[in-house]
């Protein structure tokens, strides 16, 4: 009985776990392209190994063409 006349606070108590949610789980929007905001801390090698898969790829593909 925390607000109001309301008899029983169920409803509120699902509310409530409804919105919690951990800090950076979720994208911003749930349509967007970019990866969650957690993403960094789970994998914070992405990026080196994606630019070194790019140029590995990159390397292939000119010693291929010429």
């Amino acid at each position: 009985m925390a607000k109001g006349f309301a008899t029983s606070n169920e409803s509120l108590i699902k509310v409530n776990q409804l919105k919690k949610k951990e800090l950076g789980s979720e994208r911003m929007f749930s349509w967007s392209p970019w990866p969650p905001a957690n993403f960094q801390t789970k994998y914070p090698a992405f990026p080196l190994v994606m630019t070194i898969m790019i140029l590995f790829i990159g390397q292939i593909y000119l010693s291929i063409v010429n």
